[in-house]
């Protein structure tokens, strides 16, 4: 379930419930009952449309909130102006809004359909992306290509290559420094799951998907916030 995590998770399972018991008023027998669903056009599948969509026009508020709290930040750091000499506001700064695990109402191979995008993101023809790599790895601003066969989508980021309880078993603090080196970042035991060895490796990503989007420029990592 798309949105801000906390408020998103708790509309999630209150819809998920609702499927539940229509599966068992129905009597209609699942493998597991994960797969309960809503049929289109009944009451209980508008009422859960309705709440994804404000679940995600949540998060996309709270986005574009943080970057301007950020963005003013760091103009007021290095005193940044424009050409007249006046100070520059966040919203002058071009925003690329690029959000996954979330799902839209889109039409492909002429049907009206809901795409849900788990780990990728929207990539039409001339879309604006952010694919990054890990806490030490570069990341990428590209554009879509718009190919109809990835449902116009690619990758979120590099992808995980272990388990968050894999990553732990095998490596330490001390791993975690020398893989972060010249990085501003945490560097302690809370983040060592997210250790740049448990991530695929970026530039084969980005290879693999050469088709699906066009790299527009490549980020040198300086700083990761991890909250």
């Amino acid at each position: 379930m798309p949105g801000s995590r906390g408020v998103g998770n708790m509309i999630a399972q209150h819809h998920i419930n609702v499927a539940r018991g229509l599966m068992k008023k129905a009597f209609i027998d699942l493998p597991n009952m994960d797969l309960a669903y809503f049929l289109e056009g009944t009451r209980e599948f508008d009422h859960y449309i309705s709440d994804m969509l404000w679940a995600q026009e949540f998060a996309y508020l709270n986005r574009r909130s943080m970057g301007r709290l950020v963005l003013n930040e760091i103009i007021a750091m290095f005193d940044l102006r424009d050409r007249k000499g006046s100070r520059m506001k966040a919203d002058a700064i071009e925003f690329i809004d690029c959000h996954h695990n979330y799902v839209a109402r889109e039409m492909h191979f002429g049907e009206d359909v809901w795409v849900t995008r788990k780990g990728a993101v929207r990539a039409f023809a001339n879309d604006l992306g952010i694919i990054p790599g890990s806490m030490g790895a570069k990341s990428f601003i590209v554009k879509g290509r718009g190919e109809p066969e990835s449902f116009c989508s690619c990758s979120h980021g590099a992808g995980r290559r272990l388990s968050r309880t894999k990553a732990r078993d095998l490596y330490t603090e001390a791993d975690l420094r020398r893989q972060t080196a010249g990085i501003e970042c945490r560097k302690d035991d809370g983040v060592l799951d997210e250790i740049p060895s448990a991530y695929k490796n970026i530039d084969e990503v980005m290879q693999n998907q050469s088709d699906l989007v066009e790299v527009i420029e490549e980020l040198r990592q300086l700083i990761c916030v991890k909250g």
